[in-house]
């Protein structure tokens, strides 16, 4: 029998999903699973986005351009500039999820081999972008201790190295849910000015930001306007994971240009997720100050409920709606699967993600899982109450 790739047998595992057998196998045993593990959203989706797809009465699917439909482009140049970020439809290519977005930027920008530092904990897939791209991750530590604030410039510069060739963050932060400043962004600024790096910046979540905290784009930096690679996308916007949409997004022609033709190689993005995300655009203010409050109140609800518990640490995210939660464990990949396979409180039990897949550090994260909170208030505290149910009874509790 044939072997498979080097690449096919070092793409990781998704921690987020591998652990999906362990919690259906407890379902069917009649156990209630609350999910934590997964930043799928039970927010409804606007209307306007379903009605748009309910309505279409196309007779033939064709395929679009490669960028993206031109009136999605143009609408989308006009949502940035509602938000202080001045665009047109040419610094703009549509892309079958944000996934795509920051693989393509990856292959465009980047040489096999060459390296990316990005702080860590970070979004589990970035590894397996940088993989099927050739590029090596740098991680630079965060620690909870200090909320996952960014390192200082002096920790970055000793990480650059000749072959060292972009600077990525997530913000806010996917999984920490932590806001960088505009003074972490200025030192950011200044590193990628200095070294000459490109700065991709992982934006989805800019919508989501708390207790008065403003979103700062990259985009937005001044001096490095040609450095700077957005990624974006609609699924937690829009509360519409399911339709694929994202889009990479620069100033930078060059870019934009090679970007294209990688886009050209698959053709062109999902039609009817095109049509949803276009029709997304006119959703109205109100469902978007629905969505912030209910968040608010699940993210107090549950951090609040996990800092009460005896030996546990979860700093309160200013955006996103993820969160970093320090357990007095001795393995988070060992809580993770026994929460679904052994145990079980009043019927229930919680389905978190060990945050160990979300370092490239090995060792990292043994005793952190990362959570969503996603699940309606009265699931949340659910959740927290077979949290601190299990502690007391996992064989691997410090005490």
């Amino acid at each position: 029998m044939p072997k498979i790739s080097d690449k096919g047998q070092c793409m990781p595992s998704s921690p987020i999903r591998k652990l999906v057998p362990f919690a259906e196998a407890a379902k069917k045993r009649g156990v209630k699973v609350y999910h934590l593990n997964i930043g799928q959203p039970d927010i409804v989706t606007p209307q306007v986005a379903l009605d748009a797809i309910r309505n279409c009465d196309e007779k033939v699917i064709e395929y679009s351009h490669s960028a993206g439909n031109e009136s999605y482009r143009e609408g989308l140049a006009n949502y940035y500039k509602g938000i202080g970020i001045d665009i047109t439809k040419d610094d703009i290519i549509i892309t079958t999820g944000g996934s795509e977005a920051i693989i393509n930027a990856m292959m465009v920008c980047l040489n096999p081999g060459d390296e990316i530092i990005i702080p860590e904990p970070f979004y589990t897939n970035y590894n397996a972008f940088a993989l099927q791209a050739g590029v090596k991750v740098v991680p630079i530590k965060t620690t909870i201790e200090n909320d996952f604030a960014l390192p200082s410039i002096e920790e970055f510069e000793k990480l650059i190295t000749p072959k060292t060739k972009a600077i990525m963050i997530c913000n806010p932060n996917n999984p920490t849910g932590y806001l960088y400043s505009e003074a972490e962004l200025e030192s950011l600024r200044q590193i990628i000015l200095k070294h000459d790096l490109y700065l991709f910046a992982d934006e989805v979540y800019r919508e989501f930001c708390y207790d008065g905290n403003d979103h700062i784009s990259c985009m937005n930096l001044k001096g490095i306007e040609n450095n700077v690679v957005l990624m974006d996308s609609v699924s937690k916007r829009y509360s519409m994971c399911g339709v694929r949409i994202g889009a990479i997004i620069s100033r930078n022609k060059e870019v934009m240009n090679a970007a294209l033709r990688f886009g050209q190689s698959r053709l062109c993005p999902p039609f009817y997720g095109q049509l949803a995300a276009e029709a997304a655009l006119e959703t109205p203010d109100s469902y978007f100050t629905d969505v912030y409050d209910e968040y608010i109140a699940r993210r107090n609800c549950m951090v609040d409920g996990l800092n009460a518990i005896p030996g546990v640490y979860c700093p309160k995210p200013k955006g996103a709606f993820y969160t970093v939660v320090k357990l007095p464990i001795d393995d988070s990949d060992r809580f993770a699967q026994w929460l679904l396979e052994e145990f079980n409180y009043e019927g229930q039990t919680v389905m978190v993600a060990p945050a160990t897949g979300f370092y490239a550090t090995p060792g990292m994260g043994k005793d952190e899982v990362r959570m969503a909170y996603v699940l309606k208030i009265d699931d949340l505290k659910g959740a927290v109450k077979c949290l601190e149910e299990a502690l007391k009874v996992y064989p691997g509790t410090k005490r």
